[in-house]
């Protein structure tokens, strides 16, 4: 059975960076598509960036250009590499692989 476990949170000024992570656990990881969401206060959960099993990445139009995800296949984690943050980036972020969720790490962009 898979487990996702997500790291890296943590408050951030705005137009700063921040890495988050992701650990699974089984044996599946290499084999499937990842997925980071997020989920605001009071707003739908949305997809952030996704990678196939092949290392090819899709962003959200919100943030391409800004945050880019990877993966690491020997060590069962993928990252998300924010960049240039913004306010509006505050959320829960969530990864998830099939119908697999993380508990989430919560970014917080204030000054």
């Amino acid at each position: 059975q898979v487990q996702l476990v997500e790291s890296g949170g943590g408050l951030v000024q705005p137009g700063g960076s921040l890495r988050i992570s992701c650990a699974a656990s089984g044996s599946i990881f290499s084999f499937s598509a990842m997925g980071w969401y997020r989920q605001a206060p009071g707003k739908q959960r949305e997809l952030v960036a996704v990678i196939s099993s092949g290392g090819v990445p899709n962003y959200a139009d919100s943030v391409k250009g800004r945050f880019t995800i990877s993966r690491d296949n020997a060590k069962k984690t993928v990252y998300l590499q924010m960049n240039s943050l913004k306010p509006e980036d505050t959320a829960v972020y969530y990864c998830n692989t099939r119908t697999v969720w993380g508990q989430g790490t919560l970014v917080t962009v204030s000054s």
